[in-house]
């Protein structure tokens, strides 16, 4: 009974088969492998997750590194550009890779450093190529030294180092410009950190001959003044730094108080430019003190052995004893000399430009908001109390100085804007529809083009394929209604003959039906046909996938 069930079910089918012929079933087998092929892709197209850009314009070992790691994961990702520079991965799971993959120090931009001189024959090159080897090595050294800073994201280094000649007495001095890719600003401290790890690291470089640029273009530190640049030079940048960080200073108070971008501040300073320089000497009378002293004693004794000299004693024939006695003189002198040494202050002192001569601070600070009857917010001034201190903090985060001129206003207005109130709630359907982003936008425009092409492929293939199928199940029927006529036709058809059958005859019909389907195919033929040449790229990548998947 089984078998004759089985049979029962198989010779329908093979009489079908027959009846179809070789051409035919050839055809319905392409088109359904055609069929099968495109709505694959579109399966796989619809369920495709949107990708987005992982990293740019890395290098071939960081790109490798990458991608191997991706492999590890089992992720799924895309590679552009001949080397691969760009990848692409799911983008709802960009944050996460980035993060996963800073972690194990990917993408790393290696550079070139001191295994340069690893490669190659030292013995064969001349002196020129390890000279420009050596530039090459300690430039990539500190730029991964400087990279190994917290908000440095990559560097580049150029040294200029000038040749060392014979007999040359004025050497010039080394110089370096260092371009910096920053995530965030840097402080002046590490500013002047960079500059003297470079300085550092180059013999003869000094810290002043190092120029800093970020990625903007800004010029962080200016290595062409040197040392014998204008003091006021710097000048405006110092006035920018202190203003910028008085401002910080006080926006963080404040904004304690009245909340955050609740208030406005501007500060204004202005910098007295002149180096002044003064020497004073100073003497104290009353504070002497003895720095030497000599004493100095004469004793002398003078005296006339003839006596006095008169008349008689020079007459001849005087004797001596005519002579009166001789008198004699005697001197003493005694001399002291001190000397005293005064104190003396000798003071020199040398005031640098730059201190602050007037501070004007300006904040503006908005009004209290409490939610009213209907839910809005209502706005309310604030009190004079909390005003004045308010600016007591300014005045005290400032340093305020009254003998300096300093300004300070302190003035409650009422912002343009309100505040916002938070909306943590997910938005809806509704919202997501009249508020689309620009994936969104580009995911529905994909979905309608892939649409659109099912419903072609439906009403220009599978719409005139039934058609002929179920067609091809009518003859027999419409022979048996047609009657001997049909049959007769048929039959001078079979032998090779001509038969003219009259216009509303059955099998008149049959043979303009089946002229129908034939040019019907035929178009759909060429409807096929066109679509390939008017997208290649897109067939071949419709075949290459096939061929992939099988």
């Amino acid at each position: 009974m089984v078998l004759c069930g089985c049979v029962a079910v198989v010779k329908p089918v093979l009489e079908l088969i027959q009846k179809l012929g070789p051409a035919r079933l050839a055809a319905m087998g392409a088109v359904t492998l055609t069929l099968i092929g495109f709505f694959a892709f579109i399966i796989m197209r619809v369920s495709r997750p949107d990708m987005g850009v992982l990293f740019a314009d890395l290098s071939m070992q960081d790109s490798a590194a990458v991608v191997r790691d991706l492999d590890t994961r089992g992720i799924r990702y895309e590679t552009k550009g001949d080397a691969g520079q760009t990848i692409m991965a799911p983008r709802a799971d960009l944050a996460r890779l980035r993060m996963d993959l800073a972690g194990k120090g990917l993408p790393a931009q290696p550079g070139v450093g001191y295994e340069i001189f690893d490669k190659g024959d030292a013995f064969s090159s001349t002196n020129f190529v390890q000279n420009v080897n050596h530039l090459r090595a300690l430039e990539g050294e500190l730029a991964r030294s400087i990279r190994s800073i917290g908000r440095v994201q990559a560097a580049r280094v150029h040294l200029v180092l000038p040749e060392r000649r014979l007999f040359e007495r004025d050497r010039e001095a080394p110089s370096a410009a260092i371009v910096l890719k920053l995530m965030g600003d840097l402080d002046p401290g590490q500013v002047r950190a960079v500059r003297h790890l470079a300085a550092s690291a180059v013999e003869g470089l000094k810290p002043e001959r190092v120029s800093i640029v970020d990625e903007r273009g800004r010029l962080l530190a200016d290595g062409a003044r040197g040392t014998d640049a204008d003091p006021g030079a710097g000048y405006e940048e110092r006035q920018v730094a202190l203003e910028r960080r008085l401002r910080r200073q006080i926006e963080e108070i404040v904004a304690g108080i009245v909340g955050p971008d609740r208030a406005r501040v501007q500060v204004s300073a202005q910098l007295d430019t002149n180096r002044i320089e003064s020497r004073s000497e100073t003497f104290d009378p009353e504070s002497r003190v003895v720095r030497s002293s000599q004493t100095r004693t004469e004793s002398s004794l003078t005296g006339n052995p003839d006596g006095q000299v008169t008349v008689g004693n020079e007459l001849p024939g005087a004797t001596q004893q005519d002579r009166p006695p001789a008198q004699k003189d005697s001197t003493n002198k005694n001399e002291e000399t001190t000397n005293y040494e005064i104190s003396r202050v000798t003071k020199t002192e040398i005031v640098e430009g730059g201190r602050i001569k007037r501070l004007s601070v300006a904040v503006a600070v908005d009004g209290a908001y409490a939610p009213g009857p209907d839910g809005k917010p209502v706005y309310a001034a604030r009190a004079p109390a909390e005003i004045e201190r308010i600016t007591a903090l300014v005045r005290s985060a400032i340093g305020f100085d009254k003998a300096r001129g300093d300004q300070i206003e302190v003035v409650n207005l009422r912002f343009a804007e309100g505040p916002a109130l938070p909306d943590f709630a997910e938005p809806g359907l509704i919202q997501s529809l009249l508020a689309p982003t620009k994936e969104d936008v580009m995911r529905l425009a994909e979905l309608g083009v892939l649409a659109l092409l099912t419903m072609v492929v439906l009403l220009a293939v599978v719409r005139p394929l039934l058609r002929r199928v179920l067609a091809g199940d009518e003859p027999p029927e419409a022979a048996a209604l047609a009657g001997p006529e049909a049959a007769a036709a048929a039959a001078a058809v079979a032998a090779g003959g001509t038969l003219a059958l009259a216009a509303d005859s059955p099998a008149a019909q049959l043979m303009e039906f089946a002229k129908i389907n034939g040019q019907i195919q035929a178009e759909t033929v060429q409807r096929v046909v066109d679509m390939v040449r008017q997208s290649p790229s897109e067939t071949a990548e419709v075949l290459r996938n096939w061929i992939h998947e099988t």
